[in-house]
């Protein structure tokens, strides 16, 4: 006789996460979570994208975050990632009118490098 233990897992729409404010554990905000980059081939999230700097829209960088950089804090409905507001200024960064037009490992994988992550397909 086989038992299956049925465990439960949160879930929750990207819809629900884009626009979300990013903190870090200490409470300073760091920005805004644009958008959810998925790679097709494997299904699997790319990064994160969090617009930082800028004002009201305006000369706003974008950032390309490891995925497992970030955490989701459900009662204060906000992404939080553990950087320093100087760690992401110094981060690799695009402009929001020249997105990566296709998936570069190898950019991926600096990024992952820079916040200390594994990149996930290695």
């Amino acid at each position: 006789m086989t038992t299956h233990t049925q465990t439960k897992t949160q879930v929750l729409s990207a819809t629900t996460l884009i626009g979300d404010t990013v903190r870090n554990p200490q409470g300073e905000e760091l920005g805004t979570l644009e958008e959810i980059m998925f790679e097709l081939d494997s299904g699997r999230i790319a990064y994160a994208v969090l617009s930082f700097g800028g004002f009201l829209g305006l000369g706003d960088k974008l950032f390309a975050i490891p995925w497992q950089a970030l955490s989701v804090d459900t009662e204060d409905e906000e992404v939080v990632l553990n950087v320093s507001k100087e760690q992401l200024e110094d981060a690799p960064g695009f402009d929001k009118d020249d997105w990566p037009s296709t998936f570069d490992r190898n950019w991926v994988a600096e990024v992952h490098t820079y916040y200390g992550y594994q990149p996930y397909w290695m």
